[in-house]
């Protein structure tokens, strides 16, 4: 029980705890690919991704339990995840990948 984190009221939530999530985007000609989201105020420098040798890029977030938006920003192009849950819209009526965390 180390690992929980504590409310307020001294009880265990899941909402305080963060989850490993890989994300895979294929894009062997790219040379830079991060993931932008709002968990990280879809800034490209905080999640860059680490290319494989297969070409594919990965990276693992921890994300709290709940939906979250994001994209793969491939050399600076903003780009839809083929794999996610599902797509809406973003602030700025833009297309973006959705992903649940539970």
């Amino acid at each position: 029980m180390e690992n929980n984190q504590q409310n307020g009221n001294g009880r265990y939530s899941a909402k305080g705890m963060a989850k490993p999530v890989n994300f895979l985007c294929i894009a062997p000609e790219a040379q830079e690919v991060s993931v932008i989201g709002d968990f990280n105020e879809w800034n490209g420098e905080r999640h860059v991704m680490k290319r494989q040798f297969d070409g594919s890029w990965n990276t693992q977030i921890d994300l709290h339990h709940g939906h979250h938006r994001y994209q793969f920003l491939i050399d600076g192009k903003p780009t839809l995840d083929p794999s996610a849950n599902g797509v809406v819209r973003n602030e700025k009526n833009e297309r973006v990948s959705l992903i649940a965390v539970s």
